[in-house]
């Protein structure tokens, strides 16, 4: 007799998923990002549990900072779903889930102000977290 088995995919805890924004927004200020910011977002959407912000000065800056985050997490066993906006690099959304990072330029990030579009959710210490 087969069976067949279906694998659900994994469920992080909120813990986890902090400490993986907290990563990304390490890697991307190592990499010299600006105005880095980690917004709970859980009791603003079901959707996610985070999200990252962050604004780099050029297309070379905002390729760097995406892949350097994208490997990272993905030696920590994390899969990236989507991503978008990486060939026009102004906006880049990196979707891994419960956490999404934006990588934005200047004018990007003045223009959608998502820290302003979600001002309730709380800002986090990515530093001490």
């Amino acid at each position: 007799m087969n069976t067949a088995t279906v694998s659900s995919p994994s469920i992080r805890s909120a813990n986890t998923a902090l400490e993986l924004a907290c990563v990304c927004a390490r890697l991307a200020a190592e990499h010299k990002a600006r105005d880095i910011l980690v917004l709970d977002m859980r009791g603003q959407t079901p959707l996610y549990d985070f999200f990252v912000l962050a604004t780099g000065v050029s297309r070379r800056q905002l390729h760097t900072i995406a892949e350097d985050i994208d490997a990272n997490l993905n030696r920590l066993g994390e899969e990236r779903l989507s991503i978008e906006g990486y060939e026009a690099s102004k906006w880049i959304v990196q979707d891994y889930g419960d956490i999404v990072v934006h990588l934005f330029s200047p004018e990007a990030r003045q223009y959608y102000h998502l820290e302003e579009l979600w001002e309730d959710a709380p800002r986090l210490d990515w530093e001490r977290n």
